[in-house]
């Protein structure tokens, strides 16, 4: 049935397709899940009333339930153990009925906390006279403050911008060259995509090149879900350049003529700036049909998320564009084959295209010096607000993790672990961070994950069954839920701790958690329900004394 929907959406991919055409119509009261809008959009693009319903219903801002809220409050791990939210509510409580505050995940104000939306705005930190200020007048100071600080000379991702003429010369040489060339350049580059899985991107890349067909997709996956991480956000609102010439150069190496970047609604300045950003590019001719005469044409578009975590699964992702429920696809075949519109893609997340540039100014050797032979390249990592200095650190791969924590200053409250690469991520205790090098190999080989590299500090003071409550009850409130393991296992592991925090009469045991996150972790369709056992497992195995109270006596936690 889903191919049947994405032939019949690929027909309708207009100028606005399906799933833009949803957001629109939640515009005004905040859903689009009404009787009479549903059946238009079905009858529209002939997928039908249940189906429709059965896509808008799951996302965040599509819902029934998001009728009428006005201000969104962010829940995100990184503002949770700021613990700045519940005060937040409280002051918003003054301002608007409850049944008007509804809850957002997350806005990439990790470095400040206290973080919310209003009016299409994002905002943090604010006092109790700003907030005043803010919501009588709709007059408040919305810019985003934090650190950028790069380890490299010259910096890479970080550097400043010389302007369109001058950044877009290695593209405009490029267009003169064979496909060839460029396939050896990211060969030797070694370069492996960012956004978690680390896989290498000549691979994927020469996969949809040589994959049949007249219509091929270029998609960008800026839909940065991991709490604590505001990498891809940064790269989007001070260096979006780096992130389209990206995908032009993908476009042109695979032969495809269109290009997507799939945005998160949490960040409006990001779609904002992007859709700017396009609009120059074809002010200066790098736009359009027959590209400065080469042959190439090549146009880029963006399209506003609605609030799914999944989503930033890739195939997720895709069905999301294609205005269906997205739910995770079974691979193969794999998206550089039958992707968007079951026709040949390349998906890859901010960061990773972002990295063109500097293969094209370096060669792809050149760009292997930086980093380790494994994990070459610059990285880029997101600290939050329990940092001196918290911000954006560009380093080379393989730095050492405990330099990172140094150039931010270290920290300004006592902590007792870090997560890093989001919910998904490993719980590495502090007393271990001087064991990791800011690569793929060093977190795999000590039983964690680099992942996208967010960092979210625990304190001292915040109870890791807390944490792991949080991490169980995320997973639950975010899976597509078409396999049980996660859907089922998430919710189970919510309810196991929750019972154990509110009764002290009730003990977890260990046996039966360890069973459910094997089974979660074996048999998961994605990396959502798979990937969360591996925080869980390491706060019971490093922080399993904190949390005895909470097992059974003799069952190992």
């Amino acid at each position: 049935m889903s191919e049947n929907l994405s032939a019949l959406a690929f027909r309708k991919s207009g100028e606005k397709n399906l799933f833009e055409r949803m957001v629109d119509a939640a515009g005004a009261t905040g859903t689009a899940a009404t009787p009479g809008t549903v059946r238009a959009l079905g009858e529209e693009s002939l997928f039908g009333d249940a189906l429709t319903l059965g896509a808008v219903s799951f996302y965040d801002f599509l819902k029934k339930e998001n009728e009428g809220k006005k201000v969104f409050v962010c829940n995100g791990s990184a503002c949770l153990v700021a613990r700045t939210q519940e005060k937040l509510h409280h002051d918003l409580r003054a301002h608007f009925p409850a049944e008007e505050i509804g809850h957002i995940c997350c806005l990439g104000r990790c470095h400040t906390g206290g973080a919310f939306q209003y009016d299409g705005r994002n905002f943090s930190g604010q006092s109790d006279s700003a907030l005043g200020e803010l919501f009588s007048s709709g007059k408040g100071d919305a810019e985003d403050r934090y650190e950028v600080v790069s380890h490299l000379q010259p910096a890479q991702l970080t550097a400043p911008f010389p302007g369109v003429e001058k950044y877009y010369e290695p593209f405009r040489a490029l267009l003169k060259k064979e496909r060839d060339w460029l396939a050896g350049e990211l060969k030797d580059s070694g370069l492996r995509g960012r956004g978690g899985a680390g896989f290498p991107l000549h691979f994927k890349w020469s996969s949809c090149r040589a994959s049949e067909g007249a219509v091929k997709y270029i998609v960008c996956n800026a839909d940065e879900g991991d709490p604590g991480a505001y990498i891809d956000k940064y790269l989007m609102e001070q260096r979006p350049h780096s992130v389209l010439l990206g995908m032009m150069v993908a476009g042109w190496f695979a032969g495809a003529e269109v290009g997507i970047l799939y945005i998160r609604a949490e960040y409006p300045d990001s779609i904002r700036i992007v859709d700017a950003a396009i609009a120059e590019l074809h002010a200066a001719g790098l736009l359009g049909k027959n590209i400065l005469g080469s042959g190439f044409d090549f146009s880029l578009k963006t399209i506003k998320g609605a609030g799914a975590y999944i989503c930033g699964e890739e195939t997720a992702l895709l069905a999301s564009i294609e205005g269906q429920r997205p739910e995770v696809r079974v691979r193969p075949p794999f998206p550089t084959v039958e992707g968007l519109y079951r026709k040949p893609t390349i998906v890859n997340n901010v960061e990773t295209f972002s990295n063109l540039h500097a293969i094209l100014t370096l060669g792809g050797k050149g760009y292997a010096k930086i980093g380790t032979a494994q994990s070459t390249g610059p990285k880029l990592l997101s600290l939050d607000s329990h940092f001196a200095k918290p911000g954006i650190y560009e380093v080379a791969m393989g730095t050492p993790l405990a330099d990172v924590v140094a150039l931010a200053g270290g920290f300004k409250t006592k902590i007792k672990a870090i997560q890093v690469g989001g919910p998904l991520g490993g719980i590495v205790p502090v007393g271990k961070i001087s064991d990791l090098t800011v690569d793929f190999e060093s977190f795999k080989k000590a039983g964690f994950l680099l992942g996208h590299a967010g960092v979210v500090s625990i304190p001292e003071s915040f109870p890791m069954i807390e944490y792991i409550q949080h991490l169980f009850q995320f997973t639950a409130d975010e899976s597509c839920g078409k396999c049980f393991p996660c859907r089922l296992g998430s919710t189970r592991g919510a309810e196991l701790v929750a019972k154990a925090r509110s009764d002290s009469t009730y003990k977890i045991d260990r046996t039966l958690i360890d069973d459910l996150l094997d089974t979660m972790e074996l048999t998961s369709l994605c990396a959502l329900g798979g990937g969360v056992p591996l925080p869980i497992k390491n706060a019971l195995q490093y922080f399993g004394d904190e949390m005895s109270p909470y097992f059974r006596a003799g069952s190992n936690a």
